[in-house]
């Protein structure tokens, strides 16, 4: 058991933060309020004079994935030789002893959606984990979150002598995938367990049934306005879940965006504009799209901008415009819902996972110093 008191606690729920204490039962908020009894036997933390926060959460990394200070060898997150490779899981080659997991979690970085890059049209499963741990099975909160999918300029660079050198070979591509795989349910669906009936076991088909069937969503590299657009497009002409990454240009379609409704992840922004796609790229794009109505998420794309920047990154978007509330809830309970993880993650609820950064100060503002973290309850930090 654990007693957090005397803090003043930024829930990410009610835009005022009050001051509180939170008590802790096997990994779980159990209780919140002013003056609570300290149960006999807890380890006692006195906040008193700093600040209490949800652990923050990053809708869209490849950290474990991209190695931190290797060169080609280490890094494990595209897959080069197939442009259609939906069958592949992050979980299967996550490295929780990446250095970048401790600059995440020291930073107060504790949950983490993390998968295959943008070279594929289709790249695989995202897993969402958190970052303390050393075995990926025991850090796991979604082993399957979300399925990888890439509109614009990479998969056309990857494979431009191979297979893919437009827009339209793109999109193609995802749509015949789509369709095979909407083909091999419907057979092994007709068969009612026949296995005479059932069609030949393919890997690919079989990682798209649960996009088909509504369990994970795309979740679709899109920088450009007509790439979002046309991510939505698929989505809808399949019927299936979608949620939108990077959406550099989103600033200039915010009322479609919030009028269509999937949940958006925008960043990397701390970088240069480093392709065309990128010549819109703003700080105010988060503050736009969160007036506008959207769910907005800040990103890092890590290894692009470092994971421990993720809330430096929430300050500049503020300084841009942003609400501060609008930037706490985008990199705590927004991305959790992107995700698929708010049942767990994300705010500080009864009921949900303890994980707890305590600062001197706002983790918003460079000056801020990270005092304690804790995950599922126990110190990490």
């Amino acid at each position: 058991m654990i007693h957090i008191k005397n803090g003043l606690i930024h829930d990410a729920v009610t835009p005022e933060p009050h001051r509180g204490d939170i008590l802790v039962v096997a990994g779980k908020i159990v209780r919140m309020g002013e003056n609570l009894e300290t149960p006999e036997g807890s380890q006692v933390y006195d906040a008193e004079g700093l600040e209490v926060w949800p652990g923050f959460v990053d809708a869209h990394t490849h950290i474990g994935l991209d190695g931190f200070g290797v060169g080609y060898e280490g890094k494990d997150y595209n897959e080069t030789n197939d442009i259609c490779s939906p069958q592949l899981r992050a979980i299967d080659g996550i490295n929780p002893m990446d250095p970048s997991m401790g600059m995440a979690l020291r930073a107060g970085v504790t949950t983490v959606c993390t998968g295959p890059g943008s070279a594929n049209v289709l790249g695989g499963t995202f897993a969402v984990i958190k970052t303390f741990g050393i075995r990926v099975d025991d850090m796991v909160v979604i082993a399957d979150a979300a399925m990888k999918c890439a509109f614009g300029e990479n998969p056309k660079r990857c494979y431009r002598e191979k297979c893919d050198s437009s827009r339209m070979s793109t999109a193609a591509i995802l749509r015949k995938a789509l369709f095979e795989a909407r083909d091999y349910k419907a057979r092994k669906d007709a068969a009612i367990g026949d296995v005479f009936r059932r069609p030949k076991f393919d890997m690919k088909m079989e990682a798209l049934i649960p996009v088909l069937e509504g369990d994970i969503p795309l979740k679709a590299h899109a920088h450009q306005a007509n790439d979002i657009f046309t991510a939505i497009r698929i989505a809808r002409e399949f019927d299936v879940g979608l949620t939108l990454e990077h959406v550099t240009e989103g600033h200039l379609i915010a009322d479609e965006l919030a009028q269509d409704g999937p949940p958006v992840a925008v960043g990397p922004t701390l970088t240069h504009a480093s392709k065309f796609e990128l010549q819109h790229k703003s700080w105010d794009t988060p503050a736009v799209l969160a007036r506008a109505g959207c769910c907005v998420s800040i990103i890092t794309d890590n290894p692009v901008i470092p994971q421990q920047y993720l809330t430096l990154c929430a300050g500049l978007a503020i300084r841009a415009g942003m609400d501060p509330f609008d930037a706490l809830q985008a990199v705590t309970i927004n991305p959790a819902k992107h995700i698929g993880a708010s049942y767990r993650v994300g705010s500080l609820e009864v009921g949900k996972d303890a994980d707890v950064v305590i600062t001197s100060g706002s983790p918003f503002d460079v000056a801020h110093e990270i005092k304690a973290v804790f995950v599922d309850g126990k110190r990490a930090v």
